[in-house]
């Protein structure tokens, strides 16, 4: 593979009430990749997820030891430097969950939530990303002519699509997936690889994935834990 690193985790551990979970992990992630996850349930891939973003951190009894860089708009960053706004990470490093999570609210609100967060307020600039961000999901044919229904009206597959368009709003350069779909239909779940390996032409993703077969059709490496340790290499 000669895509170049984008992340960097160096000596990464994970506790929860004194149950370590992560231990001394050491590894890299290729940039504008698929790279899997793998491994048993309940064995820590959704937690080092977490650990990308700083998602853990609202976590009572949480504890995280090592250090995580990456590469972000040109620069080297230790994602854990105290200097380093949490929300300028999760702006760049965005997150979409194993179940559809969208909020109880329309199809446009939705979308355009991330962007008034962050203090957007021309309308203009919010619709035409709105728009651009429902391409890019390949949602906007099946949405444009009711933006403004609940988006709680969509299908399973719909809303996983509308999750990972809320999530590419902010034009992310890192994607993390966590078993983006498990809770899909055959022809749902088809539809979100084919996503994922168009988004891969432009940012990095990191999906975590039980299924051994869809490893192979989207995956460019693959990470295997055992036991919170790495047990085998990507490939």
């Amino acid at each position: 593979m000669t895509n170049s690193v984008k992340i960097t985790l160096s000596e990464l551990s994970f506790s929860y009430h004194d149950r370590k979970i992560l231990r001394n992990i050491s590894t890299t992630f290729p940039e504008k990749a698929v790279t899997a996850i793998i491994g048993p349930s309940g064995i820590g891939k959704s937690t080092l997820l977490y650990c990308l973003n700083r998602l853990w951190e609202n976590i009572p009894g949480s504890t995280m030891n090592g250090r995580v860089e990456m590469k972000l708009k040109g620069g080297q960053y230790d994602i854990y430097d105290k200097t380093y706004p949490v929300s300028q990470l999760r702006r760049q490093v965005s997150m979409v969950f194993q179940n559809p999570n969208p909020l109880p609210m329309s199809i446009r609100k939705n979308i355009a939530f991330p962007l008034k967060l962050a203090g957007e307020k021309n309308r203009n600039v919010i619709e035409e990303k709105i728009e651009k961000t429902l391409r890019a999901a390949t949602l906007w044919n099946e949405v444009r002519d009711r933006l403004d229904s609940n988006a709680l009206s969509l299908s399973g597959g719909q809303q996983q699509r509308l999750c990972l368009a809320r999530a590419l709003i902010l034009d992310p350069e890192v994607l993390l997936l966590d078993e983006p779909t498990s809770s899909l239909d055959s022809r749902s779940c088809a539809q979100v690889e084919e996503l994922l390996l168009e988004l891969k032409k432009s940012r990095t993703l990191l999906v975590v994935s039980h299924y051994r077969d869809q490893v192979k059709r989207i995956a460019d490496a693959v990470m295997e834990l055992a036991e919170g340790r790495i047990v085998s290499p990507q490939q």
